[in-house]
Formats: C-alpha cells, structure tokens, sequence
C-alpha cells in the first residue's frame, strides 16, 4: 500500500515509524516532513492545506491511502474533498471536525448526548458584560477557551477574578485571532488529566489505543506557561479497568452514538482529553487527530499493524482487526528550544547521539541545511521516547538518552512522570 502522511511534528515522525515498519507499506510519503521523517520514507515540500497539490500527488503517485497527521486539513475539509475520490482518508468531515475546530460546538455535543463536562457558557464581544457576569458566579481559578483553533495555547487558566475579566476581553478583542471571537468560559474541574485514544469506523466499530498523559506546562512541577507538550508516559496508573470502563460506557459509545444520530461521518482517531475527577471521568475537550507528544508513546506501545488498522477505519470495517498493546511503559521528553513557548531562535545545529540504542529520538522540529547538517526549526525539537519497566526506569533512559544531545539553549524538564510515580 502506498501511504502518505500529512504533517511536519513529532506525532507525524512516530506515526511514519509506525506505519514503515508494516509489510504492507509499499511506499511512504511525508508532506512536507522533518530532519528526521526522511528516515521512514521520503519527505516532499507540500503543504497539508494544499488540497489541490495533494489530490496532484495522490494521482501521480498512485496513492492509496492519506493520512492526516495535524488537525488543520481536517477542519478544513481534506476528507469532503476526496470524498468521492479512489483514495482513503483517515479523519473525519468537515462538519464532524468541528469537534476540535469549535470549542462551543464539542460542549454543545456533549450536552446533547449527556457526555460528563464542566458546566459552560460561550461568548462574544457582544456579550463580554454577560460573561464577566458568569466568572463573577464561578469559583477561581477561572477557566477561558478560544472557540477556535490556536495551535494548542488558546486555554487559560486564571486564578483571580479581576485578572479573568481582563483576559476575556483581551480574547475577545482578537488576542488569539479569529479562534478567540467566540469564547468559551468553563468552571475548573479540580483532578489529574489524561488522554484517552480511540480508532472508529464511522460504523460503530471501535479500538481503544494505549492511554497517556502529557505535560503541558514549561517549568518543572506544571508551573510557567503553557506550551504544546513537554512530555508524556503511557500506561497512566489510574487509568485502571474500573476506570476505562466508565469511559467506555459514559464517553466513548454516547460519543459515537452521538455521531451517527447526527450524520457526523467520522473514519479515524478520536482524541478524549480527559480529567479524572475522584475517579468519575469528564472530558475537556475533544481533538480529531492523535495528540502530540502522546502519539510519541502511544505507537510505540502499539502491537498490532497500524496500516491495517487506518485501512480498516477508513474503509467504514474495523470488523476484527486486533489493537493489542505493549505491556512495557514508554515515558517520552521533549527537547526544547531556548526561549519556548515564547520566541526563540531557529538554525542552531543539533549534535550529539541521535540513534541511542536503548531510545527512540523522534524528530519535532528539525530541518536539514544544504550541507545536510541538521538543525532547529521549532520550539519542540526532540521527543525522546523509552520503554521500561516502569515509569522510573524508561524515564531513566530517555534523561539518559538526552545526556548525549546538545543545541545551543535546548531546555527540558527534568520531572515528567514524576507525580505518576506517587500513585
């Protein structure tokens, strides 16, 4: 099978891994890639929102299957594009994405098919009076979402009243852009998240994926800003059988019930950000890809053939495709350059043992110069991902791992897993 995989991330470099080492990839493409993609197939200088380039390509190549990588193409429609296409694409709809395209639509969902969330109201620059008036009826800290897209930092967590209201209407002034017009307050749900990874085939067959938790915020003991991820471990202790159970029953099949009650074709991942709150699931938010950096322990920890599981999804028959998982614990760091989330610089060459025999070093944001050196090109660099016994021990060896890699200002933290250890 001929596959092409639609992104530039470390999601996209552990998916390419993933899908190279199936006997039923063919040929892999990575559009447009990374430093280090170029390892499981060939990159191409093609943008994912290029819908026109990509059917070009497809055609071309004789391409069998697409798969997206990153949220954008999704929200935008790739799927109606080549829906009547002979090319299968792994995502779902347009009017399905808007599960992770619109923060109001995902809570309207879930209020319509009694999916467990945090109580919300949405608002408008119009109505900013309305929502300094509901923060004012909540309790802090206070929790403000852009209805939007925002590259993963358009969530806020505010601990006091006056500091919220000011945030509001910064959002709703255009702070996040277009993704922040609408905006979506929430009341704070005190627990300890995780994220929870499921394949549909659009008709009622499902797989469960290894679940993981990630860690969002730059500093170590969660403090400072939020960032797209500084890290992830996937098995997470207390999402144990009696826990995925409630999942199961309260989230994840209300969730697909709710798809097919409204005509939502959906033929891919489902991402469940959830929160365990004394041990009753809710759900946050919702994204219609794999997240990044927990894709970077997840596939590791994937058994079974992923090819034959995307088929499968996309062609509307999971039917009894298995998705067995690997009993070990990955733990994954992320690499950062100086300066991240905020700005930082890009170029500076990346030395150091890349190929560690007891890691996987999964690329985020590099790039190779002329010469082939490698470089920076983003604020997440490196995911370094190890298996091990326990969370001690593959966290062991990815620090271990990251001992033996510099770039000027490369940062990381040095606590992921550290609370999970607690448990």
């Amino acid at each position: 099978m001929n596959i092409l995989l639609l992104g530039s991330g470390g999601r996209e470099s552990a998916l390419a891994r993933k899908l190279s080492q199936s006997p039923r990839c063919t040929q892999l493409w990575i559009a447009p890639g990374n430093g280090g993609t170029e390892a499981y197939g060939t990159n191409v200088a093609m943008s994912p929102l290029d819908f026109e380039a990509i059917a070009q390509f497809v055609d071309g190549n004789a391409v069998d299957m697409v798969v997206v990588g990153n949220e954008d193409p999704l929200v935008a429609g790739i799927y109606d594009y080549f829906e009547n296409k002979p090319v299968l694409v792994v995502g779902p709809s347009k009017a399905a994405a808007a599960l992770e395209g619109s923060k109001d639509f995902a809570k309207g969902f879930m209020n319509r098919h009694g999916i467990p969330t945090a109580a919300y109201e949405t608002f408008t620059k119009d109505t900013l009076e309305a929502g300094c008036a509901f923060l004012e009826s909540l309790k802090p800290p206070y929790v403000l979402k852009a209805d939007g897209l925002a590259a993963g930092k358009g969530v806020l967590i505010v601990p006091g009243l006056d500091e919220a209201k000011a945030e509001l209407a910064e959002m709703l002034g255009g702070s996040f852009g277009a993704a922040s017009s609408k905006v979506v307050i929430e009341e704070f749900l005190d627990g300890i998240e995780c994220s929870v990874f499921v394949l549909t085939d659009g008709n009622g067959g499902y797989r469960v994926l290894p679940v993981a938790k990630d860690y969002k915020r730059i500093g170590e003991g969660d403090t400072g800003p939020n960032t797209g991820g500084m890290g992830a471990v996937s098995p997470v202790p207390f999402a144990d059988e009696a826990f995925m159970q409630k999942v199961e029953e309260r989230i994840i099949l209300p969730t697909l019930r709710g798809l097919a009650e409204e005509n939502l074709t959906y033929r891919g991942f489902i991402f469940l950000g959830l929160i365990n709150c004394g041990g009753e699931p809710k759900v946050i938010e919702y994204n219609v890809r794999m997240g990044d950096p927990e894709t970077e322990v997840v596939m590791p920890r994937l058994k079974s053939d992923l090819v034959d599981l995307l088929e499968g999804c996309a062609k509307g028959d999971l039917g009894d495709i298995p998705a067995e998982h690997d009993p070990r614990t990955a733990v994954t760091v992320i690499a950062v350059s100086g300066g991240y989330p905020g700005s930082y610089p890009k170029g500076k060459e990346i030395a150091g043992e890349l190929n560690p025999a007891s890691s996987i070093v999964f690329h985020a944001g590099t790039k190779r110069d002329a010469d082939g050196r490698l470089l920076t090109s983003g604020g997440r660099v490196l995911a370094v991902t190890s298996y091990g016994d326990s969370i001690a021990d593959a966290l062991a060896h990815s620090y271990e791992a990251l001992g033996h890699i510099s770039f000027e200002g490369m940062n990381y933290r040095r606590d992921i897993g550290r609370d999970l250890m607690k448990l």
